[in-house]
């Protein structure tokens, strides 16, 4: 078994991962770290549980939008309407997660 070392948050971890996966992972986590970080802009800094927690619901999100849309009906328009309807539940998550806090 293969490890990548990766960063989120200036926090670095050692995951394992298939042989030959490292630099995929590596750049999930970038993406992951960027998109942890546009979070905590938005709402504070709520703790890391719930920042990755928010990240992972908005990425769950993306991927169930993506999936209910054929390629052959994604558009530009369609794509920057979901992404813009994701933005909002995001939004309106991390709200969520800060007034329990």
């Amino acid at each position: 078994m293969a490890k990548a070392d990766i960063t989120i948050r200036g926090r670095q971890y050692s995951v394992a991962c298939a042989p030959g996966q490292e630099g995929r992972l590596v750049e999930l986590s970038k993406d992951l770290d960027t998109r942890v970080h546009q979070i905590a802009e938005a709402v504070g800094d709520i703790g890391e549980a719930r920042l990755l927690l928010v990240a992972a619901l908005a990425l769950l999100d993306e991927l169930d939008a993506a999936t209910k849309t054929s390629p052959s009906e994604l558009s530009a328009q369609k794509a920057a309407a979901a992404l813009s309807g994701a933005a909002r539940r995001i939004e309106a998550l991390a709200k969520k997660v800060e007034a329990g806090q």
